[in-house]
């Protein structure tokens, strides 16, 4: 049934063989899990208010507290997400937050493990645990303020070249540079990726990426000959 909480069998992690599992963690057993989840739950609603409280080392705890009550059969992982990002959202007390911290977790799936196990195993001390939470969210705010970044130089580059009078292949290219990612050139792009890119001829190729030079949209990378690559003039943004 749908929101029941986990049976009488013990909630274990494991892992290796089956006639030799490794136990890495065992959740509360059954009898205190109500009267546990119901102190989370109360910590959880009276520490929004809590002014000597961090807000981020509270999202960090809910986290932990949650995940390891591990309260149902199914579904613990995205709803232990989920609370974290309420208690981000809570501490942010904005509308919109531009960061993801349920994906920088999920990004990290091997070292989360690891320091949970770890701090699972341990008595009451979940420094540990904190310190790798603390650096995933700062790694996750700073990707994001990296994606905000990458968005305002794209709009004040076209901004720049509006009227250059571009074709819709020197567009194309263009905005797979500026977008940057994995399919993004970030190592510049060379004269026959632009040619398989915008599908065009070499001779074409050549052409366009000498008028992208002409106007600015684009610098040469040092090298040269075949090994010529270009990238976006950030300078001049």
């Amino acid at each position: 049934m749908v929101g029941q909480l986990r049976g009488d069998d013990p909630m274990q992690v494991v892992s290796g063989r089956l006639d030799r599992p490794k136990v890495h963690f065992e959740a509360p057993p059954r009898p205190v899990l109500s009267r546990q989840l119901d102190d989370f739950i109360d910590w959880f609603a009276t520490s929004q208010n809590d002014q000597r409280l961090d807000p981020f080392i509270r999202a960090g705890i809910a986290h932990f507290w949650f995940v390891t009550l591990h309260p149902f059969d199914d579904g613990n992982g995205r709803l232990t997400r989920a609370l974290t990002d309420l208690a981000l959202a809570q501490g942010d007390q904005q509308a919109i937050r531009l960061f993801a911290m349920s994906a920088s977790i999920l990004d990290d799936r091997t070292g989360y493990y690891r320091v949970l196990e770890a701090s699972q195993k341990s008595t009451t001390d979940i420094t540990q645990w904190l310190e790798w939470f603390l650096r995933t969210l700062l790694s996750s705010i700073e990707h994001a303020l990296a994606r905000i970044e990458r968005v305002l130089a794209k709009t004040r580059f076209w901004q720049l070249h509006t009227r250059d009078g571009l074709s819709a292949e020197q567009v194309k290219v263009l905005n797979r540079l500026l977008d940057g990612g994995e399919r993004g050139f970030e190592e510049g792009l060379s004269a026959a990726q632009y040619q398989a890119v915008a599908k065009v001829s070499k001779a074409t190729a050549t052409r366009h990426l000498s008028a992208l030079l002409a106007n600015n949209c684009l610098v040469r990378l040092p090298g040269g000959g075949r090994s010529t690559r270009y990238q976006i003039n950030w300078s001049a943004l």
